[in-house]
């Protein structure tokens, strides 16, 4: 579960980074939903990685959205 929480949080966070672009803000909505089920994922593991990973994708999604007015 940790290898797969790891590579999950990996790639939610490339797609958050993509997500800062201007007029992909709705991407974060998205992110959102991939970066929960990752904690789910890495909430079972042992190690922490990718719950980690997963947490800081949450926050950088929902940073923006509050930016970006999508989350009031």
């Amino acid at each position: 579960m940790n290898v797969i929480s790891t590579i999950w949080g990996v790639v939610v966070l490339l797609l958050t980074i993509l997500a800062l672009f201007p007029f992909l803000g709705w991407a974060n909505w998205f992110i959102l939903v991939l970066a929960v089920i990752g904690v789910i994922i890495g909430a079972f593991g042992k190690q922490k990685t990718g719950l980690i990973l997963n947490g800081i994708a949450i926050v950088i999604a929902s940073i923006r959205l509050i930016i970006g007015g999508g989350i009031i």
